[in-house]
């Protein structure tokens, strides 16, 4: 947060919808967080092909020139691909690929954009894994146990396990895109951790236990 701006938001706080990178959720001060709802997040560090794949468009120069000449072309013919891997095992909702803005996302500087954070994922993790313990306020984390992009032993549940009072919420045979899926209970996750957080600032939070919002669709 910008120091310029901290002073008009200092009496108040925010809760956080994250998804993808998880690690981000630490910012720059975890105490101006009321609560956290954490969705199909990266938390650990992990050795990763997409980020072998994007480092060249992420890099100087030769990044930009990729991004204005073979990277949009690369987009357009795995666009298919990548929407079936982003929802795997289940199927492309048919509203996400009318709707979802295609040409927006092969911009050359989305294209830079977006490579330059998949490399930073693995470093930006390992960084502040090490935190996490800071987070004391009421979180919700939610993904799908049968993700292809982030593995869901590995970092979803393997953070529930670090925080120890976090709630983990698995959603069993979906993938990546869940708020997709099952954007009702991220709303009901959401609406819980803000009345959680209340409870905690009176001093009357006890420990959220798993299954308090309810998986099934």
């Amino acid at each position: 947060m910008d120091d310029a701006v901290r002073p008009a938001l200092a009496d108040r706080h925010f809760q956080r919808v994250q998804h993808q990178l998880g690690a981000q959720m630490m910012g720059h001060r975890p105490a101006d967080v009321r609560s956290l709802v954490l969705i199909t997040g990266y938390y650990f560090p992990t050795l990763r092909a997409d980020v072998l794949v994007s480092s060249a468009t992420a890099a100087p120069v030769i990044g930009d020139l990729l991004s204005y000449t073979v990277a949009p072309i690369l987009g357009r013919a795995l666009n298919s691909r990548v929407f079936r891997k982003l929802f795997a095992p289940t199927a492309v909702p048919s509203r996400f690929e009318a709707e979802f803005p295609t040409e927006l996302s092969l911009r050359p500087s989305q294209l830079k954009a977006s490579a330059a954070d998949t490399v930073l994922m693995t470093p930006s993790a390992a960084a502040l894994a090490s935190r996490y313990g800071e987070l004391k306020m009421p979180i919700i984390i939610m993904a799908g146990t049968e993700d292809r992009i982030v593995n869901f032993a590995s970092q979803s549940e393997h953070l529930d396990e670090v925080l120890g009072q976090s709630t983990l919420v698995s959603f069993p045979g979906a993938g990546h895109m869940i708020h997709h899926l099952v954007p009702e209970k991220v709303v009901e996750a959401i609406d819980l951790t803000a009345s959680r957080s209340g409870l905690a600032e009176s001093n009357q939070l006890t420990p959220m236990q798993p299954g308090t919002v309810d998986a099934e669709p």
